[in-house]
C-alpha cells in the first residue's frame, strides 16, 4: 500500500518520473482534490494540476485531508524559497529544522486539540538526511529556519531587514501545510531549494521574472534530486 506522498510545485510534474502516473480524484468535506499516483506514492501538485492557485488561494485542509483519507504516513514537502542570508545562495538546498510563522494559525479543531507544537517530524527529516548522504546528494544545509509568510506579494526589504536575524529561508505554504499534517499524525519532512536572494539582500531587485528565470535554471537540478528520493527515501 502507497503510505508516503510527495507534495512540490511545477517542477515536479515536469519529471518523467511522473509522466505516466495515474490521476486520482478524492472528495473531502473541504472540496475536492485531484493528485497522482505512482508506483511509491502520490504526487500532490499543492498549486494544481489544471490551473495555477497562488499561495494565498490554496486550500491546505482539503489537500492534507486528502492524503489522510488515502492512508498516506509521511509527507516529504518541495518547497521554493527564498534566501534572507548571502551565504545560502541560488541553487543551495536546505533541509530545515525549524519554523516562524507567527500569523499561521491554520487547524483542523475548534477545542484544546490545536494546542499542539508546530514543529517537522524528527525521525522523517533525520531519515532525509540519511539518505541525502548515502546516495551522494549536492551539499545541503542541514538546518535553518524557515518564515512563513502570507504571500503573494514578496517581502519588502524592511520587513527581509527585520527577520533576518530569526530565519534563514523564506516560502509562503511549508508552516501551514506541517502544521495540519501534524494535527492528523502525519509525519512531514521539507527540502528547500533556493531560487532567488530575498528582496534587498541581492543588489539587483527581485522581480517575478528574475525569480521564474532562476527556478527554470534550478530545475535539472531539483529534478535529479527528486528523482534519487524517489527511489530511496519515500
Amino acid at each position: 500500500m502507497t503510505t508516503a506522498a510527495l507534495i512540490g510545485g511545477t517542477s515536479l510534474l515536469e519529471s518523467s518520473l511522473f509522466q505516466q502516473a495515474e490521476r486520482v480524484a478524492v472528495s473531502t468535506p473541504y472540496g475536492p482534490v485531484t493528485l497522482l499516483h505512482t508506483e511509491h506514492c502520490y504526487v500532490l501538485q499543492r498549486h494544481g494540476l489544471d490551473g495555477y492557485t497562488p499561495p494565498h488561494r490554496i486550500h491546505h485542509k482539503a489537500h492534507l485531508t486528502a492524503l489522510q483519507q488515502l492512508g498516506v504516513h509521511r509527507i516529504l514537502a518541495i518547497g521554493s524559497v527564498g534566501s534572507l542570508q548571502r551565504d545560502i545562495s541560488p541553487g543551495r538546498f536546505v533541509i530545515p529544522d525549524d519554523l516562524l510563522a507567527p500569523q499561521v494559525t491554520d487547524s483542523f479543531f475548534d477545542d484544546a486539540r490545536g494546542h499542539r507544537l508546530l514543529a517537522f517530524d524528527p525521525a522523517w527529516r533525520q531519515r532525509l538526511i540519511e539518505v541525502w548522504h548515502r546516495c551522494q546528494l549536492p551539499p545541503a544545509l542541514e538546518r535553518g529556519v524557515y518564515w512563513q509568510t502570507t504571500g503573494p506579494r514578496f517581502e519588502t526589504a524592511a520587513e527581509i531587514r527585520f527577520h533576518q536575524p530569526y530565519a534563514d529561508i523564506v516560502g509562503m505554504t511549508i508552516a501551514s501545510e506541517c502544521l495540519l499534517a501534524g494535527e492528523l499524525g502525519i509525519a512531514y519532512a521539507a527540502l528547500c531549494l533556493v531560487d532567488n536572494l530575498a528582496n534587498g539582500i541581492d543588489d539587483q531587485p527581485l522581480s517575478y521574472d528574475s525569480f521564474r528565470a532562476q527556478v527554470r535554471a534550478n530545475g535539472d537540478l531539483l529534478r535529479q534530486v527528486i528523482g534519487k528520493l524517489y527511489e530511496n527515501y519515500l
